[in-house]
């Protein structure tokens, strides 16, 4: 009797670490879809800002510590590509993250399970 509570025992202590584990991923997932989040609306406003001025407007670019003059159309077309990355990021970050919902949502189960199992016999 004492070595099935055993095996019980250690069963629910991984399932409850997978559980805690899993909560801080998704936890870290959604601080990360934030932080591009905003990361891709400064970019949206640095463009706005970039687009209302003229053509011949001296435009730069920070490289490191230092600025590199760019022209205008490539300072747009790299915040475009800013944007898109951002975009492509949040895809990603979101699809893990309905992946560890549904790994949290299984761990939680399996634990509900083994708790029922456990006061059942």
């Amino acid at each position: 009797m004492s070595g099935v509570d055993m095996e019980l025992k250690k069963a629910f202590l991984e399932l409850q670490e997978k559980k805690i584990g899993t909560e801080q991923t998704l936890r870290m997932s959604g601080i990360q879809i934030a932080a591009v989040k905003r990361a891709k609306q400064h970019a949206a406003l640095t463009e706005k800002e970039i687009q209302a001025l003229d053509d011949d407007t001296k435009t730069y670019e920070s490289v490191g510590r230092m600025f590199i003059l760019t022209p205008k159309s490539q300072v747009e077309e790299n915040i475009r590509k800013k944007q898109t990355q951002a975009d492509e990021k949040i895809k990603n970050l979101e699809l893990e993250m309905g992946y560890l919902e549904k790994s949290l949502k299984s761990a939680t189960d399996a634990l509900r399970e083994l708790i029922q199992q456990k006061k059942d016999s």
